[in-house]
């Protein structure tokens, strides 16, 4: 827990570039002579033996034919994509609007059979109403400036949390008292999002726990909202990008603080109480 995913999808780029240089040391390469038999500037070489250019695919597959080591090559390119994909820029996956990003994380729900998702700041949008998906959107597409086609996108996040009723799935769901709190459009749309919490919780696939503001003595800070998907993979939602997570010890270290998470929840009654105290505020600051 001691790792964050920028940090994470670092290490990853530089386990490759060491594999890299001690492909070039085996071989008894200088880095101006792999630079020539790769045709590229000795800087190059420099660059991706600290992790500061990624190599492509193309670049491994010069770097290690230069070292009589192309039975290497599939893997170290195939770690180079995973470090790749573990840290996403919002706005390349966003440069189309929402839609799009939206749709394209169907295929992992369907395939998904636990869902844990800790959200420290916003309703997870497998829960999120028409209303809060329209407002949230709208104002990801003014701060981030895209394409608006946030109706659609609302439609494709509506069809996506169908998955809450289909096939044998389970969703342990937490939330920081926060978001029940924070204002996400007006306060009928707060209201009507709130109100949905209480009903979706009731449903025997969903554990909905909150985590009060006034829980014991935290043993597990707030942090970035994550998904645990199965034991396979992690995403975590970050403002510049979306780093995502499939080293099982690292996996591992996110199942471990969603563990230390839900033991400070409360469920249940409890859990509705809180709902319903965050409605009751709405109602009276309308009055």
């Amino acid at each position: 827990m001691n790792k964050s995913p920028s940090s994470s999808a670092q290490a990853a780029r530089e386990a490759v570039a060491s594999r890299l240089r001690e492909l070039r040391l085996d071989a008894g390469l200088t880095g101006r002579e792999l630079a020539a038999r790769g045709q590229w500037h000795p800087a190059k070489t420099s660059r991706i033996e600290n992790a500061r250019t990624p190599p492509s695919d193309a670049d491994i597959r010069v770097w290690c034919a230069a070292c009589d080591a192309e039975d290497q090559a599939a893997d170290i390119i195939a770690a180079s994509r995973t470090a790749h994909s573990m840290w996403m820029e919002w706005r390349r996956k966003q440069r189309t609007g929402l839609r799009r990003l939206q749709e394209s994380y169907v295929s992992l729900f369907q395939e998904t059979r636990l869902f844990r998702v800790y959200a420290s700041t916003l309703v997870p949008g497998l829960l999120q109403t028409k209303g809060y998906a329209t407002a949230l959107f709208s104002a990801i597409t003014g701060f981030r400036q895209i394409p608006d086609d946030v109706d659609d996108a609302v439609e494709a996040r509506l069809a996506r949390s169908r998955v809450l009723h289909e096939g044998d799935r389970r969703f342990a769901l937490l939330v920081e008292e926060s978001v029940l709190r924070y204002r996400i459009g007006d306060a009928e749309t707060m209201a009507g999002q709130l109100g949905h919490l209480l009903s979706v919780g009731s449903l025997p696939s969903v554990s909905l726990g909150v985590i009060p503001f006034t829980a014991d003595t935290r043993r597990v800070w707030p942090m970035e909202t994550f998904h645990v998907y199965d034991d396979e993979l992690v995403s975590v939602e970050l403002l510049s990008a979306r780093a995502t997570v499939q080293q099982p010890s690292e996996v591992g270290l996110y199942v471990k603080a969603f563990a230390g998470l839900s033991r400070m929840a409360v469920y249940g009654p409890s859990a509705r109480a809180l709902i319903v105290s965050a409605i009751e505020d709405l109602d009276r600051a309308a009055t």
